[in-house]
């Protein structure tokens, strides 16, 4: 972190948390720089109690500035799922602390436990790649712990206060088409039609609702020695339909820069298999279930590069989202027995904008 990010402020707001303890300071702080969402910090927490000197790495989830990609972004919602998946089967990270007033940090933000373990998003180190029995044995583990998911008790966890879920795939059909309309630039004859033809073909709903993830992809789980130590980035959870975090998982599942897409990992037959045995719950409709996160995903790279042509952001990620959507959205439509040349439409931040961007930060960057 920057001074500018508020240290002093966080280690007094820190202090009031931990009223049995003396000294409390941050002794490290580093930004982590995969993600696309929430800004998130690593700290290193020192205090004194019970006669003794103590420190714990903790991580520090801030919300991003507005707008983003994944407006409202709700902290407090977050931290309440989190809370209530801590006596479940599921591992995810136990947090500590929430402060929802923006009044420290100028945003929201809560502090979750460090858990350890490495996550896979862009790259698979040889030696890893050199374990087929390893990658097997994680793949397994990421079906495993969309399972636990699914069988959370909702009642028991309070997670029931979430929503209903029976509304679930037409409220996120209508949110991502929402999104779609706010930041378009022109007609999207390609992903105007995927949408039409979702809602024409739309399948009956899974029968059980579930507590639902929303990015079930495999970067983002941690893993130690092959066993998933934690399941992150829960800001797109709902109550509703478990088949549609089958359908996202299927759309990232054989993706090379993915664990899954390695040699020695269950093929995506096996996996559904192993879930259904987990769960009970029959895997039905696939081709729809894939072609609905696909247009979700296609709106959230639409966002992203649509922030960053209208000067919103200055994160050139952003900028190159929209690259993907042509192939995504011809890919959605042909399972859905669509064939016809649609034109994409615009979904690229402008070159000029671009270049003007590349050169002002790699000024920077050299001064």
């Amino acid at each position: 972190m920057r001074d500018d990010y508020g240290l002093e402020r966080l280690a007094a707001w820190l202090r009031d948390q931990m009223p049995a303890a003396t000294d409390v300071r941050i002794e490290n702080a580093d930004r982590v720089t995969f993600g696309y969402s929430a800004e998130i910090s690593v700290l290193t927490l020192a205090w004194h109690a019970g006669g003794a000197d103590h420190r714990r790495e903790v991580v520090l989830r801030l919300s991003p500035r507005s707008p983003g990609l994944l407006e409202p972004y709700d902290m407090e919602r977050q931290f309440t799922i989190l809370r209530g998946l801590e006596n479940s089967a599921v591992r995810s990270p136990a947090v500590l602390w929430l402060e929802p007033s923006g009044s420290v940090l100028g945003r929201p933000f809560y502090v979750m436990e460090r858990v350890p373990g490495e996550v896979y998003e862009d790259r698979i180190p040889a030696e890893l790649d050199a374990s087929p029995d390893t990658i097997r044995r994680m793949s397994e583990g990421i079906v495993e712990q969309i399972a636990a998911i699914h069988r959370v008790d909702l009642r028991e966890s309070g997670l029931v206060a979430l929503g209903d879920g029976r509304t679930y795939l037409d409220d996120e059909l209508g949110r991502w088409a929402s999104e779609l309309h706010r930041v378009r630039k022109d007609r999207l004859p390609a992903l105007e039609r995927l949408l039409d033809v979702l809602r024409e073909q739309q399948p009956a709903p899974s029968e059980t609702v579930t507590l639902v993830h929303g990015d079930v992809k495999p970067g983002n789980f941690a893993f130690v020695d092959g066993e998933v130590t934690g399941v992150f980035d829960w800001e797109l959870t709902a109550l509703g339909d478990p088949l549609a975090d089958l359908g996202y998982l299927e759309l990232f599942w054989a993706t090379p820069v993915f664990i899954t897409g390695r040699p020695g990992a269950l093929t995506f037959d096996e996996a559904l298999a192993y879930y259904e045995k987990l769960t009970g719950l029959p895997v039905r409709h696939r081709e729809w279930y894939k072609a609905f996160q696909t247009f979700k995903t296609c709106v959230i790279l639409l966002v992203g590069a649509m922030l960053f042509d209208s000067g919103a952001s200055d994160e050139l990620r952003f900028a190159q989202m929209g690259l993907a959507i042509p192939h995504f959205t011809r890919a959605a439509l042909h399972d859905l027995g669509v064939d016809e040349d649609l034109e994409t439409g615009p979904v690229l931040a402008g070159r000029e904008r671009y270049r003007e961007v590349r050169d002002r930060l790699a000024a920077g960057s050299s001064a």
